[in-house]
């Protein structure tokens, strides 16, 4: 049973029945969010319960919007590890870093979540086929799920993106289209296919649902850790859904009553090659200009401008948080020692957490007492061509 109520327009805040499929608010074109009968859940179901039964992402179902059980697609998504990263803390002298490892997840990413609740719901409200621009992992959980649910998937993705990502979305059966540029050409090129052709648009933050599924990783977060939350969170932001995420369960768990205390600090990292929600933090800017000549070698945070850049800059301000890059040039010795250190093979856009870690312990930003939380978004399998010998 979902507590879904309506939809709500996350910059001029109008209402929309969540009965039909939308992409973004028809009045200011923004995007919309999920809101959810939480007086009524806090009243009908307790904490313990809400959290207490199956395992994975749909444990969660009472706060995702899918209502008919069939329609709830799953290939096992969720229900991530958080580590102690003793290894790595123990270099730097730190006694509370941790780590959650969303590398296994379906298709290697945490973008396996945002997938699963919104191809679910897509389908639920009718869709036949569905369409999305992206830098690779999120095209290759869409593809998975659509897969599942038998849908037509149209991947439109920057040419120079890993073989890897191109071969997955075949394998699942999508109709991959590779295009010259950046993902904001990618999702050029996909509106106008989407125009001619029909389809749904599953950009990122241009449909409500895919934010609904990345927030199972605050609920999880809230759970795993005895429903006391870390105090600071480290992010890789592109997009910034998954950051997003997080923090919308955050507020909600705090709504009901469930959470005491402060909530984390949030920190959006990006590389120094394309650093566009950076920029606006330091400038005190609401929203974040183009990042022209955007490069990077983790293909997930090459986003030079994001849809929600707005709504990540706010939840920085308002967790008292803060953004910055970090250098290119030092994400795969990053990389290499969390797997050296820690077991885990991570991707460039994870590893980037940890060169934030450090930069802001040694800034004496983070504070030696502090539970910090770094979020490995994803494994380092799709990225095997950057390792060498």
């Amino acid at each position: 049973m979902t507590y879904l109520n309506n939809l709500e327009c996350s910059y001029c805040h109008e209402n929309y029945d969540p009965g039909q499929l939308m992409n973004l608010c028809p009045q200011c074109g923004k995007p919309l969010l999920a809101r959810y009968r939480l007086d009524r859940l806090a009243r009908e179901i307790s904490r313990d319960r809400f959290a207490g039964r199956g395992f994975g992402l749909w444990r969660y179902r009472h706060l995702l919007p899918v209502i008919k059980e069939k329609n709830k697609l799953t290939l096992g998504e969720g229900g991530t590890p958080i580590l102690r990263a003793c290894n790595l803390g123990r270099a730097a002298n730190y006694d509370a870093l941790y780590v959650k490892d969303e590398s296994a997840n379906p298709t290697g990413s945490f973008k396996a979540r945002g997938m699963a609740v919104a191809v679910s719901k897509a389908m639920e409200l009718g869709a036949s086929s569905i369409s999305i621009p992206s830098a690779g992992n999120a095209a290759g959980a869409m593809s998975a799920y659509a897969a599942a649910a038998r849908m037509k998937a149209d991947v439109f993705m920057p040419r120079d993106v890993p073989h890897s990502f191109i071969r997955e979305c075949s394998a699942f059966g999508a109709e991959v289209n590779l295009v010259e540029g950046l993902i904001t050409d990618a999702g050029r090129m996909a509106a106008r296919h989407l125009a001619k052709s029909g389809g749904f648009d599953l950009s990122t933050l241009k449909e409500p649902y895919r934010l609904e599924g990345k927030k199972t990783m605050g609920f999880e977060i809230a759970e795993q850790m005895g429903w006391e939350l870390p105090d600071v969170i480290i992010y890789p932001t592109g997009g910034g859904t998954g950051l997003i995420g997080i923090w919308k369960a955050f507020l909600e768990l705090r709504e009901l009553g469930w959470l005491d205390g402060s909530l984390p600090k949030m920190v959006a990292v990006q590389s120094d090659g394309c650093a566009p929600i950076v920029r606006a933090f330091n400038r005190g800017s609401s929203f974040a200009d183009n990042w022209e000549g955007a490069y990077t070698i983790a293909d997930g945070i090459r986003v030079p401008s994001a849809v929600g850049d707005f709504i990540i800059l706010e939840i920085l301000e308002e967790s008292g948080g803060t953004a910055l890059e970090v250098s290119d040039s030092q994400l795969m010795n990053a990389a290499g020692r969390i797997a050296a250190m820690e077991g885990l093979f991570v991707s460039p856009e994870a590893a980037a957490t940890l060169l934030a870690f450090e930069k802001l312990l040694d800034d004496g930003w983070i504070e030696r007492d502090q539970t910090v939380l770094l979020m490995i978004t994803g494994s380092g399998m799709k990225y095997l061509h950057l390792w060498r010998d």
